[in-house]
């Protein structure tokens, strides 16, 4: 099996594994965050513009980040459709945190940070791979 191929399977696997952990985190009952309330206090006290909000946003973004990589991995010459999944999933786990989870709070945010989360990781796999495509001589 040629590097690609292995790649491209090993990157199913993984997109496999990461559905299932974020399915995990995004329904389950109780918020995630519930008994960390006394480290993330720590955190804003030390260093005080790391807010609950900030904090939030940016495990958010960090989350996601993942999904867009996987994805533009799995389809690599689909890079809208990237963002296109990666916004679907969030909106239906921010439905069904309405929906279905009353102690979950969904929000817009969450939609737009996991968003900028999965467009950050399609971004860095666009990078990698423009990196190594062979520069032809210019003439």
């Amino acid at each position: 099996m040629d590097a690609e191929a292995r790649v491209w399977r090993d990157a199913r696997l993984w997109l496999v594994v990461y559905v299932v952990a974020l399915a995990l985190v995004a329904f389950w009952p109780v918020p995630v965050d519930r008994g960390a309330q006394g480290l993330l206090a720590a955190i804003t006290r030390a260093v005080p513009f790391l807010t609950y909000d900030v904090i939030e946003t940016a495990a958010n973004v960090v989350l996601f980040v993942p999904l867009g990589a996987l994805l533009a991995l799995v389809l690599p010459r689909r890079a809208p459709v990237v963002l296109g999944i990666a916004l679907a999933a969030t909106v239906v786990i921010e439905v069904a945190q309405a929906v279905l989870l009353p102690e979950r709070t969904p929000s817009l945010r969450d939609i737009l940070a996991n968003l900028c989360g999965a467009a950050v990781g399609l971004g860095v796999v666009l990078l990698l791979r423009r990196r190594q495509r062979p520069v032809s001589p210019v003439r």
